[in-house]
């Protein structure tokens, strides 16, 4: 099997600033703000980990849920902004709802933030989350890339097929999707060197 490339952003330095409640913390200097965003276990802080080459930059866990705050990296040319996950989580129904509000607020309203890496499941359809989540990104107008996770799970034929399958659920272009897996490096650094060239446009 073919290593896969490694990723720009394993190459750099990067600072976690901190744990934020406030959905217009002000980030100095200005630089390119990466949101990720997806339905509670989806695969962020294993994406992430994969992005930076780091084991443990985010703390991975099997219990949905984990993140409740916004989580920031800064590299050298922009920052990654890690957010609660929206749909299940192990958490009360009350902190839910704060969950989601925190997400929506810095979707709706954050004017720094350059892009959405927005991760679902390869495997399954949206789910009604996801389809909820879908118009709230519409309507807040995001550039946003669909990230397709844990492709590992499945062949390379299924993932044409479920690449295919979910570029029409969503009702978008199969080449305005990429296809990854943290565990094998799959279109990882593909996804990095989208970010940096969005984040040049906006420099």
């Amino acid at each position: 099997m073919t290593e896969a490339p490694r990723s720009p952003l394993a190459s750099v330095p990067i600072d976690f600033l901190g744990s934020f409640p406030d959905p217009a913390h002000q980030l100095l200097p200005p630089l390119p703000e990466f949101a990720f965003v997806g339905r509670s276990n989806a695969g962020k802080s294993s994406l992430l980990n994969a992005l930076t080459g780091r084991r443990a930059l985010a703390r991975v866990s099997q219990t949905p849920g984990k993140t409740q705050l916004l989580n920031i990296y800064r590299l050298p040319t922009l920052y990654l902004i890690d957010l609660p996950g929206y749909g299940w989580a192990q958490a009360s129904q009350g902190a839910r709802k704060a969950y989601r509000a925190l997400l929506e607020a810095v979707l709706t309203t954050r004017t720094s933030l350059t892009g959405v890496i927005w991760l679902l499941d390869i495997r399954h359809t949206p789910s009604a989350d996801d389809v909820e989540f879908q118009t709230l990104l519409a309507n807040a107008e995001r550039d946003v890339l669909v990230v397709l996770t844990k492709a590992d799970k499945l062949t390379r034929n299924q993932q044409n097929e479920a690449l295919i399958l979910r570029a029409r659920e969503l009702g978008v272009a199969t080449d305005q999707i990429q296809v990854v897996s943290a565990h094998t490096g799959q279109g990882i650094a593909d996804l990095a060197e989208s970010m940096l060239a969005a984040g040049l446009e906006v420099a």
